[in-house]
């Protein structure tokens, strides 16, 4: 159902008050400024300016080689997490005109993607959380592996520390 724009001056009564209706499936959002970057599945990363948050408006799009599941914003970059090509590093300095750079192989759909530092975290289902080294975007190096218990499927870092939500293993 694409980008909604909600309104929570009053949390007592969310109101929407905008929506960008993506080609694809809008499946997770990175705002940073002006720019909303949405892993859109099989639309790609799309990059939608909301500026004005009653008209979002898509100013440009990067197609990832497979469905775009998970985005994290850094700096000039985005790191889209895909179904089945791990992760992409695309360069979104330019909104008009993402450009993919680097990308790392990881095993399974990364289903989260987190960053502190120069690090990014990316998780892979029972696939496990890759930590990888991306000083250089062009070239992410792994630099750790931890072989969750269960599916890692959602990561954030707090103060240095990993915090995820593994789903049980069935």
């Amino acid at each position: 159902d694409g980008l909604r724009v909600v309104d929570i001056s009053n949390p007592a009564a969310p109101v929407e008050v905008g929506f960008y209706d993506t080609p694809g499936f809008a499946r997770h959002v990175a705002v940073v400024g002006n720019y909303a970057y949405v892993a859109d599945r099989e639309g790609g990363l799309r990059v939608v300016d909301v500026s004005d948050p009653a008209a979002p408006t898509e100013v440009g799009f990067f197609l990832t080689p497979d469905e775009a599941w998970e985005v994290a914003v850094v700096g000039h970059y985005a790191y889209v997490g895909t179904r089945t090509f791990g992760l992409r590093v695309v360069d979104v300095s330019d909104p008009a005109a993402p450009v993919e750079v680097g990308a790392y192989e990881t095993l399974g759909t990364v289903e989260s993607v987190a960053s502190w530092g120069h690090y990014v975290y990316a998780t892979a289902g029972y696939d496990g959380l890759w930590v990888l080294d991306v000083s250089d975007p062009t070239a992410p190096v792994e630099v750790g592996y931890y072989d969750t218990p269960g599916a890692a499927d959602d990561v954030a870092v707090v103060d240095g520390y990993i915090v995820g939500s593994p789903r049980p293993v069935s």
